[in-house]
C-alpha cells in the first residue's frame, strides 16, 4: 500500500520546493568541488595519477558506504541522514585550506579527508533521491514530472558550478573554491532541517521484534535486484559510462586544460555550457516526459551526450568549438537522469526503495572510483589523445550494445 500524504487539503508544493532546494546547494557545492580538487592536486603535485588517486579516495568510499546504507537511510530516515551527511562533508572539508596555510597538509592527508567527504555524500546523496516520491505525492505532481525537476535541479548546479567554480579558482585559487564548496554543504543541511515540512521524511513506525535484520533486509533488495533484468542492465551499463566519465572530468579534462592553456576557466566554461543544455534538456523531459516514448530517446540521449565530447578534445579545436560540442552533449544528456529515475520509482515498492536505490546507485557508480586511476595511468603512459580516443569508442559501444538487449524493450512499460 503506498502512502498517500497531503492528500486532504489543498495542493501545495513546498514538499518538492524544499527537496529541490537542498538538492540545488549541495549538487552545487559538489560541482565546484569537481573542480577544485583535481586542479589543487594537479598544480600542486603535478603529476596526473596523483589526481586520480584522489578521485579514487572520495569516491571508493561514496560507492561503499552508499551501498551499505539503504537500510540505514529507511530506519533513521532520510531526513535526518541527509542534514547529519552534508554536516559532516562540510566539516571534513573546512580545514583543508588552514592545513596548508599551516604546511600540515601532505598528500595523504588530504586523501584521508577527501575519503571521509566521499563516506559521508554517499548516504546523504541516497537520502535525497528516496525523499523525491514522497514528495511528488505530497505536491500532488506527476511522478515523471518530480524526477525531471530533480534533475533540472542537477543540471542547474552542472550548469552555474563549473562557471563559478572555474572563475573563484582562476580569480582566488583552488583552496577558496573548497571553502566555498564546504558552505555549500552547510547551507544544504540548512535546508533539509528547515526547509521541509514537519513529518516529511521520518522513518515509518517499526516493530522491533517482527523487523528483519540489516543482513536480511541488504539480502531482500539484492534478491529483488536479481530479478528486476531491467534495472540490472541499466545499472551495468551505467556503470561502465561512470566509470568512463570519471576519468574525463577528474584527469582528462583537467591535462586537456593545462596542455592547451585553457585553464580552469576553460573548464568552467566548457562544463558550464554543458550544464545550460543538460538544464534545457531536463526542463523538456519535466514537461513531456510522462507522454514520450522512454527507449528511443533514452538511447539518442546516451548516443549525443557520450562519445562527441572525448573526440572533440582529443580533435585540438579551439576551446569555443569545444563549448559547442558540449551544449549539444549536454542537451542529450537532460533527458537520461528523469528517465532513469522515473524507471526506478515506478518498479521498486516504496518499502524497498531505499535498500534498491542504494544498491542500483552504487552499482552505477561503481566504475567512477576506477576512473581516476585508470585514466591517470593511462594518460601518464601513452598521452591524452590516444586515451580520449578509446574512451570515446567505449562510450559508443557501450550504450549500443545495452540499446539492443531485449529487456531494454522494457522501458517503454509502466508495471504495476
Amino acid at each position: 500500500m503506498r502512502h498517500r500524504a497531503g492528500t486532504g487539503g489543498g495542493r501545495s508544493l513546498r514538499p518538492l520546493a524544499g527537496i529541490l532546494a537542498a538538492l540545488t546547494v549541495s549538487q552545487t557545492g559538489t560541482r565546484i568541488s569537481a573542480i577544485a580538487l583535481p586542479w589543487f592536486v594537479l598544480v600542486t603535485t603535478g603529476s596526473a595519477t596523483k589526481t586520480g588517486v584522489t578521485a579514487f579516495c572520495e569516491m571508493a568510499p561514496y560507492v561503499t558506504v552508499k551501498a551499505l546504507t539503504g537500510p540505514l537511510v529507511e530506519t533513521a530516515g532520510p531526513r535526518t541522514v541527509s542534514w547529519i551527511a552534508d554536516t559532516v562533508s562540510g566539516a571534513a572539508l573546512a580545514p583543508i585550506p588552514l592545513f596548508h596555510a599551516l604546511h600540515l597538509l601532505s598528500f595523504w592527508t588530504l586523501s584521508a579527508m577527501v575519503a571521509v567527504i566521499g563516506a559521508a555524500r554517499g548516504p546523504g546523496d541516497l537520502s535525497k533521491e528516496v525523499i523525491v516520491p514522497e514528495a511528488a505525492e505530497r505536491s500532488r505532481v506527476p511522478l515523471e514530472r518530480a524526477t525531471g525537476l530533480a534533475g533540472t535541479t542537477e543540471r542547474l548546479a552542472a550548469a552555474f558550478g563549473p562557471a563559478a567554480g572555474g572563475a573563484l579558482i582562476g580569480l582566488a585559487g583552488a583552496l577558496t573554491g573548497l571553502v566555498v564548496v564546504s558552505g555549500c554543504f552547510a547551507l544544504g543541511a540548512v535546508a533539509i532541517a528547515l526547509g521541509l515540512p514537519r513529518g516529511m521524511g521520518h522513518a515509518p513506525e517499526r516493530n522491533a521484534e517482527a523487523e528483519p535484520g540489516y543482513w536480511r533486509r541488504l539480502g531482500e533488495a539484492l534478491a529483488f535486484l536479481r530479478g528486476e533484468r531491467l534495472l540490472l542492465n541499466l545499472s551495468i551499463m551505467v556503470a561502465v559510462t561512470n566509470l568512463l566519465d570519471a576519468a574525463f572530468s577528474s584527469v582528462l579534462l583537467p591535462v586537456w586544460a593545462r596542455q592547451s592553456g585553457a585553464g580552469p576557466a576553460g573548464i568552467g566554461l566548457v562544463g558550464s555550457v554543458l550544464g545550460v543544455g543538460a538544464v534545457c534538456g531536463s526542463l523538456v523531459a519535466a514537461a513531456v516526459a510522462h507522454r514520450i516514448p522512454r527507449r528511443p530517446v533514452f538511447f539518442i540521449g546516451f548516443l549525443v551526450a557520450g562519445a562527441p565530447r572525448f573526440l572533440i578534445l582529443a580533435a585540438g579545436v579551439p576551446t569555443a568549438a569545444v563549448a559547442v560540442v558540449f551544449a549539444v552533449a549536454g542537451l542529450g544528456g537532460g533527458f537520461l537522469n528523469p528517465i532513469l529515475g522515473a524507471i526506478s520509482f515506478e518498479r521498486v515498492p516504496r518499502g524497498l526503495l531505499g535498500r534498491v536505490r542504494g544498491l542500483t546507485d552504487s552499482l552505477a557508480w561503481a566504475g567512477i572510483p576506477l576512473g581516476g586511476l585508470i585514466g591517470g595511468a593511462a594518460v601518464a603512459s601513452v598521452g591524452l589523445v590516444p586515451v580520449l580516443l578509446t574512451g570515446g569508442a567505449a562510450y559508443f559501444l557501450t550504450t549500443n550494445v545495452a540499446g539492443l538487449r531485449p529487456e531494454s524493450r522494457e522501458m517503454n512499460r509502466s508495471p504495476t
